[in-house]
């Protein structure tokens, strides 16, 4: 029997094969045993006619375009628009559905042709043979009729081959390039223009069918036969032809908007439809499309109007409108580089609006470091709600704001700091001038951390909060190091009077300087000043235990790298009640620690003295100079003594003693009258007054205790400049130590590179100048260290 049928022409096979491709056409219930019989009459057709692939090929070729005109005259007898779409999507979704389940019967098409390619004859009958088993075991898989039945000879060959049997079939391909070519081409333009009509009808609110919209895109998708790019049909159509619709569509809308409701409502207006499209998109197109639809909108609604938006922003930031400004910076974020602008009007803003705050409370804030402080946080505060609210906290935003309250912070418009470098035959030669906060800020600190009216009216937990606030304020300082310089003198007279108002403040306060980044070396001094005072304690036990002696004194052994720096020290004749207990001190100190010398820093101590005059009798807390001072009428207390033959060092400690701001009645008399220490001559003379008492509400009291210490004075007069300058010393030997270690590293490097190093290095000290850099690079080079390349002088060498 399969001889006999296997020997029958193409001819004899095909009509019966005809019937059932039609049946398949017009989705027709086809039998099971038709099903499996057309799987094996294309089986026998190509095994035994050379020609009978081609055959079946060129017939079903005929057939199919029959079929697709018969389609083509239904589609185009519609009129209206609806019904056009309506027919075309029906007929489309047949013959799609079709060209799944045809071609599965006609899978041996390509076995045949591929082995047309001249091989040997064994190579030929291997083929053959496999594709009868192949087409027999699909036959006998099938078990049901029709669409069920291609469904399960699908499934089997899916099994088998792991990919969809339909998938780069020569029948599927031939089905569709004929739809293409017979249909396609000619109804495009109508149902492209059909399509985008509904959707102009759904966005100005018709009634609208979006499914019909849907249809056709499917068949744009489906209908490619390319396998390098599925959707290529769709993109240069239908996706076209929607971007052209929305672009001409919201480019007359928005102008339309724009001009009849202003900018504002036209923002909103913008922002909405935005997210209209995007929904819509996700309805209508291909997930490929979304970021280009997007572009389209964002360029027709936003750019095209940027100009307009943009100037709107400044007056909307200096108001603090920040719900609008976060819908425009919404809309601007979308182009590319939109926000720009937006960053450049937030640091003006920042800048003026911060710097005009300042001058507005100059007398007040010049004069008390705790309201410059707050005033600065509270800016600070301000800004950052700003962003927040309008911005998002937008890394960029943040980061403007940074840049700008650093513009607030080193002004020097309100107050500044004038370094001299040295003296010169004209007079003194300065830095550029620098900011005042870093010495406000350490004032503001010393505030918190001594016992004060402020400290004690603030909770542990406000006093943690407030020096908090210090270290943020100090992130956007340039010059640390002036900073650091000022918090260790306050810190030194802390714990040298005693008082600090919580000791493990003073020491939490160190760690976060750690914390924040200052330079280990700063941090690691104020460490050890810490250490020096624990010490000096169990000394102290250890002295007087030694002596038998009472507690009259308490000194302080401390290591002098770490401390305040002197560069002066000022010999003074010290009463004999402290003369004699300086060599006790020395002998005990030497049988502890052999091999070290104690230098005294007097100008750095303090103690009590009884006061008694002819009014009464006071305990006074003096510093080791107004002691010293005091104790020169201790023979003659009603002698007059002149500024000569006391100590023309002592000129800020006589002004203390005959001018303290805080008492009524002074220590001393003076005459003549001078108004400021400088007008101290010697012929000026200075007297007790023995009319002096502590005066409290009013009355002059005949006992009672004062402190006239006040500001420890740490430096001499002398001194004060050096100090100045000593800072800028420092910052040139820190300059040379980070070139000569970035040399080290390097070995060659240029210029700009070099100062971009530096800068990283520096930066949590202070920001060197170019002027400076430039300085001790030529210095550097003068002495050896580094040299200039023979070929590019912006190229440095490091010399070993």
């Amino acid at each position: 029997m399969l001889k006999g049928k296997a020997q029958r022409s193409f001819e004899d096979i095909w009509p019966a094969m005809r019937i059932i491709v039609l049946k398949l056409l017009k989705q027709e219930t086809v039998s099971q045993v038709e099903w499996q019989d057309l799987f094996y009459g294309v089986h026998l057709v190509c095994l035994w006619d050379e020609k009978g692939a081609a055959k079946i090929y060129d017939c079903l070729r005929t057939d199919i375009v029959e079929f697709i005109v018969n389609a083509q005259r239904k589609v185009q007898n519609q009129r209206g628009e609806q019904a056009l779409l309506m027919t075309y999507i029906v007929e489309w979704r047949k013959f799609f559905t079709q060209s799944n389940y045809l071609p599965l019967p006609f899978r041996q098409l390509e076995h045949s042709f591929q082995s047309k390619v001249p091989s040997s004859s064994s190579a030929t009958s291997s083929t053959s043979t496999s594709a009868s088993s192949s087409s027999a075991a699909t036959a006998s898989s099938s078990s049901a009729a029709g669409a069920s039945t291609s469904s399960s000879a699908s499934a089997s060959l899916s099994s088998s081959n792991k990919k969809n049997p339909t998938e780069d079939s020569i029948v599927r391909k031939l089905m569709l390039d004929s739809w293409n070519e017979n249909i396609f081409k000619d109804i495009k333009d109508r149902l492209q223009e059909s399509a985008m009509r509904i959707v102009h009808a759904e966005r100005n609110g018709d009634a609208y069918d979006a499914q019909l919209v849907i249809g056709v895109r499917e068949s744009y998708v489906n209908l490619c036969s390319n396998p390098d790019d599925k959707l290529q049909i769709y993109r240069e159509n239908f996706e076209a032809a929607y971007l052209d619709a929305t672009a001409a569509f919201y480019r007359l809308n928005a102008a339309e908007q724009q001009q009849v409701n202003g900018v504002l409502a036209f923002m909103k207006y913008a922002d909405a439809k935005l997210r209209e499209e995007e929904a819509r998109a996700k309805r209508y197109l291909e997930p490929s499309s979304y970021g280009v639809l997007a572009q389209t909108c964002v360029k027709v609604l936003v750019g095209d109007h940027m100009n307009t938006i943009i100037a709107e922003c400044a007056p909307l930031i200096k108001e603090y409108e920040t719900d609008r400004l976060n819908l425009m910076f919404r809309l601007l974020d979308r182009v590319p580089n939109g926000t720009l602008p937006m960053l450049r009007d937030l640091e003006n803003h920042i800048v003026s609006a911060g710097l005009a705050d300042m001058l507005s409370a100059s007398e007040i804030i010049t004069q008390d470091s705790e309201k410059y402080v707050e005033r600065l946080l509270e800016l600070f505060k301000k800004f950052s709600a700003l962003v927040k609210k309008a911005f998002s906290d937008d890394p960029r935003f943040l980061t403007a704001r940074d840049k700008a309250f650093k513009t607030v912070v080193n002004d020097t418009s309100v107050f500044k700091l004038e370094l001299p470098t040295g003296i010169q035959n004209r007079g003194v030669k300065y830095t550029a001038p620098e900011s005042k906060c870093p010495e406000l800020l350490a004032n503001y600190c010393d505030m918190l951390l001594r016992r004060t009216p402020l400290s004690k009216r603030l909770t542990s937990e406000q006093i943690d909060g407030r020096l908090r606030d210090v270290l943020l304020v100090l992130k956007y300082v340039n010059n640390k190091d002036v900073f650091m310089r000022y918090h260790k003198v306050h810190l030194t007279r802390r714990l040298i009077l005693g008082t600090s108002a919580d000791s493990e403040k003073e020491e939490d306060i160190v760690e976060w300087l750690r914390e924040v980044g200052m330079p280990a070396d700063y941090v690691n001094r104020l460490a050890r000043m810490f250490q020096d005072i624990k010490v000096s304690e169990d000394l102290n036990t250890q002295f007087r235990n030694s002596t038998g002696r009472h507690d009259a004194i308490n000194i302080k052994i401390l290591n002098a790298g770490a401390w305040a720096r002197c560069s002066e020290r000022v010999s003074v004749s010290l009463p004999l009640e402290l003369e004699d207990y300086i060599p006790d001190v020395e002998e005990f100190y030497k049988k502890k620690h052999s091999g070290r010398k104690l230098q005294w820093y007097h100008h750095m101590s303090n103690g009590t003295i009884t006061f008694v005059n002819n009014f009464g009798r006071y305990d006074l807390d003096v510093t080791t100079f107004q002691m010293a001072v005091l104790f020169a009428w201790n023979q003659r207390p009603h002698d007059k003594i002149s500024y000569e033959n006391l100590h023309p060092e002592l000129r800020r400690t006589l002004w203390s003693l005959v001018a303290f701001p805080k008492l009524k009645k002074q220590i001393l008399s003076m005459e003549p009258n001078c108004p400021t220490p400088k007008d101290f001559t010697e012929n000026t003379l200075f007297q007790v007054n023995q009319e002096f008492a502590v005066v409290k509400n009013g009355k002059s009291q005949r006992r009672g205790k004062l402190n006239l210490i006040g500001r420890l004075q740490l430096s001499t007069e002398r001194s004060i400049q050096e100090d100045n300058q000593s800072i800028v010393q420092l910052r040139i030997l820190r300059v040379q130590e980070a070139i000569i270690k970035i040399m080290k590293m390097r070995k060659r490097i240029n210029n700009a590179t070099l100062q971009a190093e530096l800068i990283d290095i520096l930066k949590n000290m202070f920001l060197p100048s170019k002027k400076m850099i430039k300085e001790q690079l030529e210095w550097l080079i003068e002495h050896k260290y580094m040299r200039r390349d023979d070929d590019d002088i912006n190229t440095f060498i490091y010399m070993a």
